[in-house]
């Protein structure tokens, strides 16, 4: 009866106005309670990168879809092997879009229709910088850059470099709508825990140089897809993160970095989702609850 009086606008102040959870007992208990309110399978994985014991993994062992989080350890590899002299980030490749299948080797092709990244079939027969694919592979998401760069890689070379980390269980298999090789099942495929030792390793310059590793970094910060780990931070908040969605399943995993020097890795996946708009909701929602607590 009391706020019948109040005005609305601190009404909507005082719903708003929860404490932060101060334990990441209290973290992982409302982010249960979220989960619960949406049909479908989760993973979280946080790791704070000030100090190495706060660390919050929820089914992180489990195996998921990579979708287009595999993306980020193809780009990894494309540095690896810059930085040892294997090729050069300046190389000119050829944009072309005629693919072989890891099943048989047969000749398979990728729809514009299909990308989030159309602007590159426009490109086909001509010359563009390992560079700039690797850059629209990670901000655009762009199908037909992530195969090309593949082919220049490898997918096995990104999988070994991420068992070199301790990522034990994150397959890198192929490129993007390999058909024949999703019919048998060989996907790629990741868990929360593996995305997270990756992110850690790039955040501490484990892998590479710290220059191609804040190179790496900067191309993540321009992710163009934004609806979950960034959604609810503030504005001065720098996430270097990369998403990955197919049908009944999104994904998010990148480092963040707040303006007072702290920073913190965060996975967030999904799959089985019933209701996508809700699941990515609960993974923005959970971004924040992860915000708060440390930003406390």
């Amino acid at each position: 009866m009391l706020f019948r009086f109040l005005p609305l606008g601190l009404l909507i102040c005082l719903a708003c106005a929860q404490p932060s959870p101060s334990t990441l007992v209290e973290v992982e208990q409302i982010i249960q309670g979220r989960l619960n309110e949406v049909e479908g399978d989760f993973a979280v994985a946080f790791q704070s990168l000030d100090n190495p014991e706060e660390q919050l993994l929820m089914n992180a062992r489990e195996e998921f879809h990579a979708a287009s989080t595999m993306k980020t350890p193809v780009m990894l590899e494309v540095y690896k092997q810059a930085e040892a002299g294997e090729l050069s980030l300046d190389d000119s490749v050829l944009v072309k879009n005629e693919f072989f299948s890891i099943v048989d080797s047969s000749a398979y092709s990728l729809s514009p229709d299909d990308d989030s990244y159309s602007k590159l079939y426009e490109q086909i027969g001509t010359k563009q910088s390992l560079r700039d694919l690797v850059y629209h592979m990670i901000i655009s998401s762009s199908n037909l850059a992530t195969n090309i760069v593949i082919e220049a890689v490898g997918a096995e070379n990104a999988t070994q470099t991420l068992r070199g980390l301790g990522a034990n269980d994150i397959q890198v298999r192929r490129g993007v709508e390999d058909g024949k090789a999703y019919r048998q099942g060989l996907n790629n495929t990741t868990t929360a825990h593996d995305l997270m030792i990756m992110f850690k390793a790039i955040a501490e310059h484990r892998v590479v140089s710290a220059e191609a590793s804040q190179a790496m970094i900067d191309i993540l910060l321009d992710q163009r897809f934004n609806e979950m780990i960034p959604a609810q931070l503030p504005d001065d908040v720098r996430v270097a993160h990369k998403t990955g969605w197919i049908t009944g399943l999104h994904h998010d995993s990148g480092i963040v970095y707040l303006p007072n020097g702290r920073s913190y890795v965060l996975v967030l996946l999904s799959k089985n989702l019933t209701d996508e708009d809700a699941g990515v909701q609960a993974l923005a929602d959970i971004s924040k609850t992860i915000y708060d607590y440390v930003a406390k």
